[in-house]
């Protein structure tokens, strides 16, 4: 058994089964025997490649974006920059160094801030970023001031609960582990007690459905919305998920860029779920702020010039860089790579910033807002 494996098997012997988001947030977060604290994710020798561990000018032009909304809101000085989940820095990097060369101003009038709780990773962006970034486990721990907030592939590691439709009604799916000759054995199970999920009421469902809900997510944008609905700013949130909340079981497990069964050797693989954009972008309205819907990262990319920058970074090189180049921005871009499965969204504490990358069209709400289910 992995070390998680036992503290699991320990908590539900002690207090019975656990839900799927207590399940994601011991396994991914615990200080010690957690996937975050223990392994090494990213890049082409870990478990999963995101997109700035890709190309550098995914990056950059997310800095580039950050200095157009920084100018849209009236360039305020002091503001926060912040990450949250920032991996091992090198969005942050490749974003500052963009920057740098277009704003210094937004350099020097920007505070910067990590969201992170594991030490290793801190470690790690630490030895790319400047010497003044500051570090913090929660949003809410950031001063209060105007606010531009970046997450790249940061909800789909949020906890979700998890609903399954009985004949009976709703019930919450757990997970039991039983003792076999074999070792300790996790499985998935029901709860005894019916429950209501308030996103089932919008969605036509049948027999043996699962529906998502993620607290946790809903809870963070939440308060981001909150503080730049108050103090002035703009969100940007890039995840893999669906334009439409949508039924069906998305939890999953990787390993070596690999899927790898959710139940098994647990710990040693990363656990993620499919973002459910429709329900952030209501909560971020109910807390003051515009919205737009999620976007595909590939019309995103698009609008902000990534074939432009492409072809700037291949000037003066032989056809073998070249090609890597423009194979890197095919990976983000293509409609059967990362290009259609990953969708980006944007929030503003004013209603007349419209974000760049997105246009008028794609504020949530009359003519955005759509409440068509999907099954993924």
């Amino acid at each position: 058994m992995t070390r998680v494996e036992r503290h699991l098997a320990d908590l539900i012997r002690a207090q019975g089964p656990i839900s799927v988001a207590t399940f994601m947030t011991v396994v991914l977060g615990h200080p010690e025997y957690g996937y975050y604290s223990v392994q090494r994710p990213f890049g082409k020798k870990g478990d999963f490649t995101t997109s700035p561990e890709i190309s550098q000018v995914f990056g950059e032009l997310i800095g580039l974006w950050s200095v157009q909304v920084w100018g849209d809101l009236g360039k305020p000085s002091p503001f926060n920059f912040v990450e949250l989940g920032p991996g091992r820095g090198v969005l942050m990097a490749d974003a500052l160094r963009a920057i740098s060369q277009v704003a210094p101003d937004f350099i020097d009038a920007a505070h910067i801030h990590l969201v992170e709780t594991s030490r290793r990773l801190r470690h790690e962006q630490a030895q790319r970023l400047p010497k003044n970034i500051q570090w913090q486990d929660r949003f809410d721990q950031v001063p209060k001031a105007p606010t531009i907030v970046i997450a790249n592939e940061f909800f789909d590691a949020l906890p979700i609960h998890q609903y399954v439709l009985s004949g009976d009604g709703w019930r919450e799916r757990l997970v039991e582990c039983d003792d076999t000759p074999e070792g300790t054995a996790f499985r998935f199970t029901d709860s005894p007690l019916a429950c209501h999920p308030e996103i089932a009421i919008t969605l036509p469902t049948q027999i043996g459905d699962i529906v998502e809900v993620s607290s946790a997510s809903l809870a963070i944008v939440t308060e981001l919305a909150g503080v730049i609905s108050t103090f002035g700013g703009a969100g940007l949130f890039v995840d893999y998920g669906s334009t439409t909340r949508g039924v069906g079981d998305t939890l999953q497990a990787v390993r070596n860029h690999q899927h790898h069964p959710v139940l098994k050797e647990i710990g040693m693989a990363d656990l993620t779920a499919h973002v459910d954009f429709e329900s952030l972008a209501e909560a971020a309205v109910s807390a003051g702020t515009t919205a737009t819907r999620a976007i595909e990262q590939r019309v995103f990319l698009e609008r902000l010039g990534i074939h432009h920058r492409a072809e700037t970074l291949c000037r003066g090189k032989d056809p073998q860089t070249s090609m890597a180049i423009h194979q890197d921005i095919d990976r983000l871009i293509a409609p059967d790579k990362m290009g259609a499965l990953f969708k980006v969204m944007a929030i503003a504490g004013s209603k007349d910033l419209v974000p760049a990358g997105f246009e008028g069209t794609d504020i949530y709400g009359d003519g955005g807002q759509s409440s068509s289910a999907q099954r993924h």
